[in-house]
């Protein structure tokens, strides 16, 4: 994401190359509810970063969400996300309640169990922000990204829904909240184990599993770079590859 002031004196405003996203080329991986088999490339996304600044402007249209949502994706990509929606209205029944949901949730062992994901517009929202910003972190990592997400639409100084939190500012110079929705390139989801991984996480924090990990952050930047707003908010966590802050007003 590019700072909405400008380019961070650092470059990308706490973007960079998750190093856990690159895979080995020419591994195909097996047909996946109607999907062909796919070859793994290499993978490389632009980290999540954040804006000092919530974006003020108006959110999308009514109706608008899921379109605009995915616009940028290719169409190979797109056929993933199709083969694991869910039509509103028919939404697969979650077999825990919130009051289930604990700690053994933030372990590689308690996702494994939980059954392939699927959902509407706003959980594809979900899944695709953690897929392209944190898929390379411990589950600990990819429910606390979730949770900031959660945490914005909750908030007034943000939009209120998933789509429109991570698409906030698209197609705006230096405004955009998430760097792989305006940084030019290609989103290509060629992982699927990934994607199914991330899926679950989504599926369980929209679900209501508890956000007990940030401290209501609706912040957060990697821990190779030094953004100037992080010396002005109250950073609530260390998780993974990432610090998290929430505004201290």
């Amino acid at each position: 994401m590019l700072d909405g002031s400008g380019l961070n004196g650092s470059g990308l405003n706490g973007a960079g190359l998750n190093g856990a996203d690159t895979l080995p080329a020419g591994h195909a991986v097996d047909d996946l509810a109607g999907i062909p088999a796919l070859s793994l490339v290499s993978l490389s996304s632009a980290s999540l970063a954040l804006a000092s600044a919530p974006a003020t402007g108006p959110g999308l249209p009514a109706g608008a969400d899921q379109a605009f949502a995915h616009a940028h994706l290719d169409p190979v990509t797109l056929s993933i996300l199709a083969a694991f929606a869910v039509a509103p209205g028919q939404m697969r029944p979650n077999p825990l309640s919130a009051a289930n949901f604990g700690p053994e949730m933030y372990h590689e062992a308690w996702l494994e169990t939980r059954p392939s994901p699927g959902g509407d517009a706003e959980w594809r929202c979900l899944s695709e922000a953690l897929y392209f910003e944190a898929r390379g972190e411990p589950v600990a990592g990819l429910f606390a990204v979730a949770e900031v997400i959660l945490n914005r639409v909750d908030s007034d100084a943000f939009p209120d829904t998933v789509c429109r939190v991570v698409k906030q500012g698209t197609g705006k110079r230096f405004a955009c909240q998430f760097t792989y929705t305006c940084d030019g390139l290609r989103e290509d989801i060629n992982d699927i184990a990934a994607w199914i991984r991330v899926g679950k996480v989504a599926r369980a924090m929209l679900d209501g599993a508890p956000r007990n990990l940030t401290g209501g952050a609706t912040y957060y930047h990697t821990n190779y770079v030094a953004p100037y707003w992080s010396r002005v908010f109250e950073r609530t966590a260390s998780i993974g590859d990432h610090y998290f802050y929430r505004n201290p007003a």
